[in-house]
């Protein structure tokens, strides 16, 4: 029997997949389980295992064509035996032939799925559609519930002939900037500006080289990155409020345990206090545990923090789930784990999927403070400050101020204020700081 192999919903928001390299030739003999294809989504890049054993009977994508997800991508006979002969065509050291995927094509374009904005695509789809000049509302979308896909728009772009003709009485092509409008998602008539292109009577000067100027491209990591903090910007309004943060007592518990956990093979960092501090403050103000629909927000239950961390291909966000539940000592772990992962390059889209509140890192060479971008679909995330040791006024128990040294550090929230208010923010960051002032952790 034929068995399909099926790209998987791979994260959240991610509706399609490009296919890296295939691992396994037609004819070979495969074990459940065993790694098939590699797939790069706008999350992160992961091997999709076999779903059972037997003998690959055909491969139906080609390798860089980008597919929607719950394609069928190949074919496993799982009656087929180990010693099974491979076929001619897929002899040791012969390439291997693959046919474009095919995709059906509705006669008619009436039953198209439409959002609020018009085709249902991605944002990377919106802006291929943008960079090809592609009108979406003539494009017949192949992808899970019509939706649009970036091979969709390039044949359209390719084969202008091949989309339905428009009625002589419909408007002319949405110029640029109503293009944009929709890959931001925003109605009202807002139309934003265009990146590297202008708004208005402002039109960006062209770049003119000069002896000793060196042009980087793009990573694709990079253009991930840029796509997602611009689309945030644009799309929530955010507020910064900033709380300055007396870790005396904290540092001291720090230094009192740090040596246990370091034979342990753990680094106790005042990251793994601030995720603790932040985890406990959110199961008080859920609130900032949510995220934005179209006409309503979600108040998520399950508590999962994004955090910052370095890898070879930039910066990536992890996850550590249900964080609030953890305590210090297995937010540590988490942290350590995904850390590594991440600088070997060996982080999974599980890994990168479902944050419900990001904090970020400045590292050691910080900065006093500063408002970071949300991570989205989040509507808040907390920047962590540089640690300096200040001179501060404490009270003593018998009621007297004195001066002391202490290491202080600001924390920032970044907040959507389309769904959190100013008092909602503000509780939430007096209790981090409680937290963290009071030292009130479990290590």
């Amino acid at each position: 029997m034929l068995i399909d192999v099926i790209l998987p919903q791979l994260g959240e928001s991610v509706a399609e997949g490009t296919i890296s390299k295939w691992l396994v030739r037609e004819g070979d003999v495969v074990a459940k389980d065993q790694p098939l294809v590699s797939i790069a989504t706008d999350k992160a890049d992961s091997d999709l295992p076999a779903p059972a054993a037997g003998r690959i009977a055909k491969l139906l994508v080609a390798e860089g064509q980008v597919v929607p997800v719950k394609a069928v991508l190949a074919q496993i006979d799982d009656a087929a035996q180990e010693g099974a002969r491979p076929p001619l065509s897929a002899a040791p050291g012969a390439p291997v032939s693959l046919p474009p995927a095919s995709s059906p094509h509705p006669a008619s374009n009436a039953s198209l799925p439409r959002g609020a904005m018009g085709a249902l695509a991605t944002p990377t789809v919106r802006k291929t559609a943008l960079e090809h000049d592609v009108d979406l509302s003539g494009v017949q979308g192949t992808g899970d519930r019509g939706r649009v896909t970036r091979d969709d728009v390039l044949r359209a772009a390719t084969s202008p002939g091949d989309a339905p003709p428009s009625p002589a009485a419909a408007p002319a092509a949405a110029p640029r900037t109503q293009q944009l409008a929709q890959l931001v998602n925003q109605g009202g008539g807002f139309v934003p500006p265009i990146p590297g292109v202008g708004f208005g009577a402002f039109k960006v000067p062209p770049y003119r080289p000069n002896d000793g100027d060196r042009v980087v491209p793009f990573t694709r990591r990079r253009r991930i990155t840029a796509d997602h903090m611009t689309y945030s910007k644009v799309t929530s309004p955010h507020v910064v409020t900033v709380a300055e943060v007396d870790l005396h007592a904290a540092s001291k518990l720090r230094d009192a345990h740090k040596e246990r956990y370091r034979t342990e093979g753990m680094s106790l960092t005042m990251l793994a206090f601030v995720v603790a501090a932040t985890a406990h403050a959110l199961r008080e103000n859920l609130a900032l545990n949510a995220r934005v629909l179209d006409d309503a927000y979600v108040v998520l239950r399950d508590i999962n923090l994004g955090v910052a961390v370095d890898s070879p291909d930039g910066l990536v966000v992890p996850v550590v789930r249900r964080a609030d539940e953890l305590g210090v000592r297995g937010i540590v772990r988490a942290i350590d784990d995904l850390a590594k992962r991440a600088k070997a390059g060996r982080i999974t889209v599980d890994d990168l999927s479902g944050a419900s509140f990001s904090v970020s890192n400045p590292g050691l060479k910080g900065n006093l403070f500063g408002g970071a971008i949300i991570n989205q679909p989040n509507v808040g995330i907390l920047r962590m400050g540089e640690i300096q040791k200040r001179v501060v006024v404490v009270t003593s128990a018998d009621g007297e101020d004195h001066i002391a040294i202490h290491p202080v550090m600001y924390v920032a929230l970044s907040y959507d204020h389309r769904i959190v208010d100013g008092v909602v923010a503000n509780a939430f960051l007096w209790r981090v700081t409680e937290i963290l002032e009071k030292a009130e952790f479990d290590v």
